[in-house]
């Protein structure tokens, strides 16, 4: 078997606070294979941004890694120096915000911002830097590009500034590139051609994505594999088609029940009752166990791992032997 472009492995991000010390990651372990999309999946508060920011090494202080390893290519990345970490961060990975506007300065135009980054990255000259910034803009489906590199970021609509931004996570040729909701900002027409341009790119350019999303739809359309988060921790996870139609975890269900289809008959959706507990207050056991219709009594004291279910795996005590 190849080794994974990016391997995690018992990932734990903690936040001290003067209350004591919370734990938004716990235990989170997952692999990227090259030319792969990763959906990651869940409510707000499962920890799916944070697992990003973790790997690029962009954790708001006093957030830290506690625990765990992150590997490129086999190379440990989770403990290099800040200056190691800059090297690494748009060259080999990078990052693609849901807001474009947060990535992009108003005030400078669209090709000096190509071409600062794409020169930083490959030490390119001026001339073959703007060069390089025409032929990304053209690659991610901006017309005209020759003439519109000089435009300024409020000159564009918000689906082509998000192409803008694609380019520049492009600028360096990553290896992996961590997308924070990049279709949630736009509407359905425009959602459908990002999600296009990003399927496009992994079958070209060989890119891994981690795509993060609360979309369910947006998964089905564009991952390849498909991890559900709760509560810091992964849920669920395999094949996004073995996941979308047969989810083996309740909270993967819940969520795949609250979506309303055309074929289904008429009726109320799915309600998973409560709310994701806050980091002072997840519960012993399974951290769903107060919002599960399944519970029973080794849920509330024993927290599970993920356990093979069929293709995918499920943090779930239905799937143990012991449970049946």
């Amino acid at each position: 078997m190849n080794e994974p472009l990016l391997s995690v492995r018992n990932l734990r991000v903690e936040f001290p606070t003067r209350r004591g010390i919370l734990t938004a990651l716990d235990g989170v372990s997952f692999d990227i294979a090259a030319g792969e999309i990763l959906g990651v999946v869940g409510e707000s508060g499962a920890g799916k941004s944070i697992t990003g920011a973790a790997i690029i090494g962009l954790l708001e202080p006093p957030g830290r890694i506690a625990g765990g390893e992150i590997r490129l290519k086999g190379e440990r990345i989770d403990n290099l120096p800040a200056d190691g970490l800059r090297r690494i961060r748009g060259k080999r990975i990078s990052m693609v915000f849901q807001d474009p506007l947060t990535a992009l300065n108003p005030l400078f135009r669209i090709g000096e911002q190509l071409s600062e980054t794409i020169q930083l990255h490959t030490g390119m000259k001026p001339a073959a830097a703007r060069e390089r910034a025409v032929a990304l803009l053209t690659d991610v489906g901006i017309p005209a590009a020759s003439r519109r590199i000089d435009a300024y970021p409020h000159q564009f609509s918000g689906g082509m500034r998000q192409r803008v931004v694609l380019a520049l996570a492009l600028a360096a040729d990553p290896e992996l590139i961590i997308a924070d909701e990049p279709t949630t900002a736009l509407d359905v027409s425009v959602q459908a051609q990002i999600i296009g341009l990003m399927k496009r790119l992994c079958r070209e350019h060989r890119v891994a994505i981690m795509l993060i999303t609360h979309d369910m739809g947006v998964i089905a359309e564009t991952a390849d594999r498909v991890a559900v988060m709760y509560a810091g921790r992964i849920a669920e996870i395999g094949p996004a088609r073995d996941v979308i139609k047969n989810a083996h975890h309740p909270y993967t269900q819940g969520l795949m029940g609250a979506i309303p289809t055309l074929v289904a008959a008429a009726g109320r959706l799915t309600q998973i009752p409560g709310t994701m507990p806050r980091l002072d207050a997840i519960p012993k056991g399974c951290a769903f166990n107060p919002r599960c219709p399944h519970t029973f009594a080794r849920c509330v004291v024993e927290r599970p791992e993920l356990l093979q279910a069929e293709r995918s795996r499920a943090a779930c005590w239905l799937h143990a032997k012991a449970a049946i």
